[in-house]
């Protein structure tokens, strides 16, 4: 047995292979697992709880049928998906987590988050976020129709897109001294995340003594884990799906 992470699925209705990988991971290997942790950004975008794709009851009913096997599934908001929100984490049977958790993993204390807030050097990005974020502006954009929240979601992702291209690669990866911040914060030398889209296990040197950072890759071309073993041992593992 092993607890297993993933993140960056970015499931949406135009990426149905993407989708089809995801549940067979879920009944092969999740299956099989002490608990889930998605990572946030499971789906492209999130409107609200209240959107009738037929994605998202698909996604649910699978979740759920993980959870009635006894694996436990924990979820925490990506920058995509931030608005999800109790009533989808009813219906799939997710425990929805704060943006940054520490989990007592095997005896080791292990921070988990999405990863965006790690990426200080992009100051526009993070102002962007602190704005979205804000419970007011949230509660106002919820009680928007639907057409309409759809209808800004798809502009934010085109101004996303097109902010992206003119950034350089370093500005959009991790701030290390925020990672080392984060880490010393937290009192804890693992960190596993996503959103950056670069699949690695950093070993670090962290006030004398070794840290380390995981990072998840996204499903745009294949599945992509982290494993960690009760003995502590941690992999990730690139899969076809």
């Amino acid at each position: 047995m092993s607890t297993l992470f993933i993140g960056d699925l970015h499931l949406s209705e135009q990426e149905p292979a993407i989708t089809a990988g995801f549940l067979r991971f879920l009944q092969q290997e999740a299956s099989h697992a002490d608990a889930l942790y998605i990572l946030g950004d499971l789906f492209d975008a999130w409107i609200g709880d209240d959107d009738p794709k037929a994605l998202h009851a698909t996604i649910a009913t699978a979740l759920q049928a993980l959870a009635q096997q006894g694996v436990p599934c924990y979820f925490v908001h990506g920058n995509r998906d931030f608005l999800l929100g109790k009533r989808f984490a009813r219906q799939s049977g997710m425990t929805l987590l704060p943006t940054e958790t520490v989990l007592n993993l095997y005896g080791r204390r292990t921070l988990i988050l999405h990863g965006d807030t790690l990426c200080t050097d992009d100051a526009a990005y993070q102002r962007f976020r602190r704005k979205v974020h804000h419970p007011l502006i949230q509660w106002l954009f919820l009680r928007l129709p639907l057409f309409v929240r759809l209808r800004i979601a798809d502009r934010m992702r085109a101004a996303s897109r097109q902010a992206n291209q003119t950034k350089s690669m370093a500005i959009m990866d991790v701030n290390p001294h925020t990672v080392f911040e984060r880490l010393r914060h937290h009192q804890v030398d693992r960190m596993i995340h996503g959103h950056t889209h670069r699949p690695a296990i950093h070993v670090l040197l962290l006030d004398g003594k070794r840290a380390e950072r995981a990072v998840l890759g996204a499903w745009h071309h294949a599945g992509s884990a982290i494993r960690v073993a009760p003995d502590g041992d941690i992999t990730l593992t690139p899969f076809p799906y």
